[in-house]
């Protein structure tokens, strides 16, 4: 376990805004094993009382919160007001979604009883969260495993522990007991050690693939623990015939440089048709000239703000190099105007002609663009990858839609619509190294509550009627 410090800082100026110690792993569980009985024994009605509690709290609080994940994490206030806004959101959201998904059913039959499916609580639940979204996503596993009964351990990304503190706070003050849903912090050492814990039923991942395929390949021998793994993507987004290509750029421009490129949805690729290779080139060069990269309290506001630190920035920057080294032809270059802050302006770089594509999420913004000639090579190209998460078409008819759905690996597939951005009323999830097929948003009760049929009768009633000798 480790013993230093975690420190954050505020990425847009290099402050320090929070520190504090590792949590203790055994301590944290312990306390969430002992209280986890009485939360589950509850009615449904009071959890989900006390989760509307909490949508509450976070309105009364909506203002702090926001210029909290503002100043930790780098992003625009008006991004951090929208990402607040979604927390509360998704407490309705996740009180429909477990009706409809867990609901009980009973069939009943006089001779026989009574045939029941009714649904459980895994136990205790660990979260692990990213620190691009470092409320909205975690609390996407928080509300719903609550909802049904369990207790949660969130363990925030070691560079958003402010945001993961608050989020606690804020339900342990609507009224949910302190030892049901914790705040654990640390970094990956205290993140291997929760995830593994015997105390632990299941693990709910929002993060890179590295990290959730060595949380998966440690957890295949115990198939108790249920493991769902959201994991980001290579994402692709396919530009073919419109006229519209004002709008075009205006969707690649926000799938691919919203939260300065940090959202596992965020186009990667742009894979465009030849012949509108030129005019729309022309369109994201005159856009992203006009977009403000700035802090997230500048005025105006800015489009987006900076990356999460300076470790990130610079294995950017190497990206980006790389892909010029190697057959790429830079159309808006990667800058750091702040070379001491990881502020980076978009960069656009054609890799048509590179003979090997790297299959990378790399987390930021930098656009890949490739020229196709033919419609199945389109998909071909966007189908090229490991991941598997969000695609998108821009143009095409109705029946070129209909093939590009059908045939690209994606688990949110969008036509003329950002790869990002996608609804709390949908599931979210992908396939491949984007996840291993337990979406979240809507289909995350499915996650934490498991089916339990049951045959019924209020007295025993039975014979045996074949196979007996004469009495």
């Amino acid at each position: 376990m480790s013993t230093a410090e975690i420190i954050s800082s505020e990425p847009a100026t290099g402050t320090e805004l929070w520190r504090g110690m590792p949590g203790d792993v055994d301590e944290t569980v312990a306390r969430a094993r002992q209280a986890w009985p009485q939360w589950a024994s509850q009615p449904l009605a009071n959890r989900i009382e006390l989760l509307r509690r909490f949508a509450n709290e976070v309105r009364k609080d909506q203002n702090g919160f926001a210029d909290l994940i503002a100043r930790e994490t780098g992003k625009p206030l008006w991004e951090a007001r929208a990402e607040v806004e979604s927390v509360v959101a998704k407490v309705e959201f996740s009180v429909r979604a477990y009706a409809e998904r867990t609901g009980q059913r009973k069939l009943d039959s006089a001779l026989q009883g009574t045939a029941a499916v009714r649904h459980k609580p895994h136990g205790v639940m660990a979260v692990l969260g990213p620190h691009n979204s470092p409320a909205h996503l975690p609390n996407g596993h928080l509300v719903p495993a609550l909802i049904a009964g369990n207790a949660v351990i969130f363990k925030p990304s070691e560079k958003s522990p402010a945001v993961g503190e608050r989020l606690i706070a804020l339900l342990n003050r609507a009224g949910i007991p302190e030892g049901v849903v914790q705040v654990l912090i640390g970094g990956p050492a205290e993140g291997e050690a929760l995830a593994l814990h015997d105390g632990i039923d299941g693990v709910l991942f929002t993060g890179s693939a590295n990290v959730g395929i060595a949380i998966n390949r440690k957890l295949a021998g115990n198939p108790r623990k249920i493991v769902a793994l959201e994991m980001g993507g290579n994402n692709p987004i396919v530009l073919w015939n419109t006229p519209l290509l004002s709008d075009a750029a205006a969707l690649i421009v926000q799938s691919a440089f919203t939260t300065a490129g940090q959202r596992c949805t965020a186009a990667r690729r742009l894979i465009v048709k030849d012949s509108l290779y030129e005019p729309i080139v022309e369109q994201l060069r005159t856009l992203t000239d006009r977009l403000i990269v700035g802090a997230p309290f500048d005025e105006p506001q800015p489009f987006m703000g900076p990356v999460i630190d300076n470790d990130t920035a610079d294995q950017l920057t190497e990206s980006f190099v790389h892909l010029l080294s190697n057959g790429g032809k830079a159309l808006c270059h990667l800058r750091r105007p702040h070379g001491e802050l990881p502020f980076l302006t978009p960069g656009m770089i054609d890799v048509t002609d590179m003979a090997e594509r790297p299959d990378a999420e790399l987390f930021g913004p930098i656009l890949q663009i490739v020229r196709i000639d033919d419609f199945d090579q389109a998909i071909a190209e966007a189908n090229s990858t490991r991941f598997g998460l969000a695609a998108s078409l821009i143009g095409g008819t109705p029946q070129e839609y209909s093939r590009f759905w059908a045939n690209i690996r994606a688990g949110i597939v969008n036509w003329n619509r950002p790869t990002n951005g996608a609804s709390s009323a949908a599931p979210f999830g992908g396939i491949g190294l984007s996840g291993n097929h337990r979406p979240t948003a809507f289909y995350a009760a499915d996650t934490c509550a498991y089916p339990v049929a049951s045959s019924e009768l209020e007295q025993p009633r039975a014979n045996v009627a074949i196979g007996l000798r004469d009495a």
